[in-house]
């Protein structure tokens, strides 16, 4: 005969079987919930079934009851995490900022590599920089990079291996002087305004990544607020912004940088053989001496604040065909094609000086536009 299960509950009652069989059918119905309905009976089977030496005190009843039912979550846990990843399951509860914050440092590289003609200081100084940010386990300071010179070229590509909305992300933020401070007459409201707009977004979330373009038409003094933003030794409270990425986007330094690489090149010297050392002090000085620039008596220069002047060079012809023969690989062309397509580009593009024709005076800025005419 099978002996029966006894045992004394709090209250001095037997626990009999029937309590062990109410443990398993409770067990079994969040077994089934998470589709485990076929694992928790046996669990339940185990304590009750003939010949078990399961006899427990009132005490350990009660506490077995509370242990079964966490075990039933635990699996079901189990099983969420198996199907969605605990990676989906944190993003979906409470860290968006941190799963919208995916950076792909190789993808951007080999992007960078393959459809970033020209620019040898933008692809050395922007991957030293993220590479050192990303990696960081400790930050002292945000990542800040200012743009000089033809800012339409590849300035902004970093963006999409950054973040996985790319610049449709709630955490990428773009600032237009046009748009957001367009009247002279009203700066002390729009430096409240950025204060509080910064501020605001860093209390929710320290992955943000803030791009501020053209920063020569903005009025001299409204970067002024950000300072504390940008350095090591301040402390924001209520702010994680070390972890924060500012951009700036600036024509100044433009004819600098153009005069460098024509010196260059009447030298007899490839553009890649421009030094940083050079185009850093001539971009620093347009930009210190600019009384109409967006960082004029801001500090942001002065106290060295920015990690990285990332100077922009001008392109050259060959520059301009490999980014027409870019857009062109998109559309799957034929090469006979594509190469009158190529030339009919370039003999539509504007080039300067007029005696060199050397530089092009959009970059690559109109080239996809421009091929459509010519299909």
């Amino acid at each position: 005969m099978d002996r029966k299960v006894e045992g004394t509950s709090s209250d001095g009652n037997n626990m009999n079987e029937g309590m062990l069989v109410e443990m398993g059918k409770e067990c079994q119905i969040w077994g089934r919930r998470g589709g485990l309905g076929h694992w928790w009976p046996e669990l339940a089977r185990s304590c009750h079934g003939p010949g078990s030496s399961c006899c427990w005190s009132g005490t350990a009843a009660e506490f077995g009851l509370t242990w079964a039912r966490l075990l039933c979550f635990l699996g079901l846990l189990g099983l969420v995490s198996a199907t969605w990843n605990l990676a989906s399951l944190r993003c979906g509860f409470s860290a968006f900022c941190k799963c919208d914050f995916l950076p792909d440092l190789r993808g951007l590289e080999c992007d960078l590599a393959q459809h970033l003609a020209g620019q040898h200081p933008v692809k050395q100084l922007v991957m030293k920089g993220l590479k050192a940010f990303v990696e960081n386990p400790a930050l002292a300071k945000p990542l800040v990079m200012s743009f000089h010179g033809w800012t339409d070229t590849g300035s902004s590509m970093l963006v999409q291996y950054l973040f996985q909305g790319r610049m449709a992300s709630p955490h990428v933020h773009h600032f237009s002087p046009v748009i957001h401070s367009p009247h002279a007459d009203q700066l002390e409201h729009y430096q409240s305004d950025l204060k509080q707009w910064i501020l605001g977004n860093l209390t929710a979330c320290g992955h943000f990544l803030f791009l501020f373009d053209e920063v020569d038409k903005m009025h001299p003094g409204l970067l002024g607020v950000l300072r504390p933003f940008l350095g090591p030794s301040w402390v924001v409270y209520g702010t994680n912004y070390q972890k924060a990425i500012f951009i700036f986007l600036s024509n100044a330094g433009r004819e600098q940088i153009n005069q460098l690489a024509l010196d260059a090149w009447h030298a007899c010297k490839d553009e890649e053989e421009l030094q940083l050392q050079d185009l850093d002090p001539a971009i620093s000085k347009a930009i210190v001496n600019n009384p109409q620039h967006g960082f004029w008596q801001s500090a942001i220069v002065e106290d060295r604040l920015l990690d990285f002047l990332v100077p922009l060079l001008p392109l050259q012809h060959h520059h301009v065909r490999h980014c027409v023969t870019n857009e062109l690989a998109k559309l799957g062309l034929a090469q006979q094609q594509e190469e009158e397509v190529v030339r009919a580009v370039l003999d539509r593009t504007a080039f300067f000086p007029e005696k060199e024709r050397l530089f092009s005076s959009n970059g690559c800025k109109t080239v996809a536009s421009r091929i459509t005419f010519f299909l």
